[in-house]
């Protein structure tokens, strides 16, 4: 088996897409492709700042689903005082990427090699059997597959009568992840954030380890703040899985009622809601692809914002430090729609209505910052490959605008319905096809299978000249 594969996006996934081929396929050049120099970090790892710890316990973020102490040994070389329940800091996790990927490359399978490509991919051609891959910089790759391992893209703009704002104004960070994103918030400006979820939190810790003092106030339409994981958490199990929930009626109605029932149940047993939680995750998918396209619409509509605060829990120690600026009165979540801004000299006064208020308030704020979470509609997203290739008809959005339409082996699935034989996807906009794909143990799982349908895919192709490259 022989073949060139080039891998788009040098985040969790596309370095593990890279790393399990590198381990396992024989004869594969694969080509990484990152727009920025840092391999292997992403949005997500590429933090410094030390109050940014990872959201899942030490003991479940290896990189490979079949050695669950992988990361745990790692951390514990730095620090033996890490246990599995542990929250680390990102910035470690992203050396272990980095790690894992140089550790693969290492032992890399007879005749497998790895290269790396800082630039951004314009455009890719599908060719026959295979694919040109254009870069920015004036390269155009030559690929027998091609993985789109897209991660997050900032977040879309919150809807006002007039956006304007948002496009004129320096006093608005839509992504915050952006290098140098907050170094112009004042020390004691009142700042704005747009969102109360887990980016919020970040942010919001961000901004005190430089050194901001000023007030700050958080609004969302419901004003629903991520829950705390448990110290020393275990793995989840289907112990407390709902009896009725898999062969209920398919209803995003049936399953909150399912929920809400059992966890009262175990409520009265003396043990925690988490444990419910924890034991639908390996049914999330199935539960998911059971449910009609009208009842994932009224899912996302009146369910999803619960399940998030309750499914993508802080760690305990920034859920404490929150709880503890929010009793200070330091912090100001707030449960309520923006409606308008106005910007003058001094500042920004930001007209919202609070939630249940027959009338609208004014906040006036140095800054205003989108903590709104990643953007996953391929319409909204400034993305000129995605653009390129959407307006050709190689890619279709999905229905609810939370991805991108992907078959059940990874293949990108075009306008008409038809899976690509050289186009494959893997990351988080998975979540339009099995909603549980944005967290490190259900990822890692996606890039191995795809990594062995990618060589099983060559070596189909090596064996059948009709299916080679031309």
């Amino acid at each position: 088996m022989s073949g060139t594969i080039v891998v788009i996006g040098g985040g969790f996934s596309g370095t593990l897409v890279a790393a399990n081929l590198l381990r396992a396929a024989a004869g594969v050049r694969v080509i990484l492709v990152n727009r920025s120099g840092w391999m292997a970090r992403g949005v997500a790892y590429g933090t410094r700042t030390e109050a940014h710890v990872l959201n899942v316990p030490a003991g479940r973020m290896s990189a490979y689903a079949g050695d669950d102490e992988h990361f745990l040994r790692f951390a514990r070389q730095r620090d033996p005082s890490v246990t599995g329940g542990t929250f680390v800091a990102r910035r470690l996790y992203g050396e272990y990427l980095e790690s894992v990927l140089e550790e693969a490359e290492g032992g890399a399978a007879p005749g497998s090699t790895l290269e790396h490509r800082v630039d951004h991919v314009l455009d890719v051609q599908p060719d026959g059997t295979g694919a040109r891959v254009r870069l920015a910089g004036g390269e155009t790759i030559e690929a027998d597959r091609v993985v789109l391992a897209l991660g997050n893209f900032a977040p879309a703009h919150p809807r006002v009568a007039d956006s304007s704002f948002y496009a004129r104004s320096r006093r608005y960070v839509r992504d915050p992840w952006r290098p140098g994103a907050l170094d112009g918030v004042a020390p004691d400006s009142p700042v704005l954030l747009l969102g109360t979820g887990l980016t919020m939190i970040d942010v919001l810790l961000d901004l005190r380890a430089r050194g901001h003092r000023g007030p700050v106030t958080a609004i969302s339409r419901r004003g629903l703040m991520p829950l705390a994981h448990r110290e020393h958490t275990a793995h989840p199990t289907r112990e407390h899985l709902p009896p009725d929930l898999a062969d209920g009626p398919a209803t995003a109605r049936a399953y909150l009622r399912s929920v809400r029932r059992h966890v009262r149940t175990v409520a009265a047993q003396a043990l925690d809601w988490r444990e419910v939680i924890g034991a639908l995750r390996p049914l999330t998918v199935a539960l998911w692809k059971r449910l009609p396209v009208a009842e994932r619409r009224r899912f996302l509509r009146h369910v999803a914002v619960y399940w998030d605060v309750h499914r993508h829990r802080a760690a305990p120690q920034l859920s404490a430090r929150l709880a503890g600026l929010v009793a200070q009165g330091q912090v100001h979540p707030q449960a309520g729609r923006v409606l308008s801004y106005a910007e003058r000299e001094d500042g920004v006064d930001v007209t919202f209505r609070p939630r249940g208020a027959a009338e609208p308030t004014t906040l006036t704020v140095g800054a205003v910052i989108n903590c709104t979470g990643p953007a996953s509609d391929p319409r909204t997203l400034e993305e000129p490959l995605l653009q390129a290739m959407s307006a050709r008809g190689l890619l279709a959005r999905d229905p609810l605008g939370l991805g991108i339409e992907v078959g059940d082996g990874y293949a990108v699935r075009d306008a008409e319905g038809h899976d690509s034989e050289v186009l494959f996807y893997v990351g988080p906009f998975l979540k339009a096809r099995d909603w549980e794909a944005t967290a490190v143990p259900e990822l890692r799982v996606h890039a191995a299978n795809l990594a062995e349908a990618l060589a099983a895919s060559l070596s189909r192709a090596a064996a059948d000249p009709a299916l080679a490259p031309a």
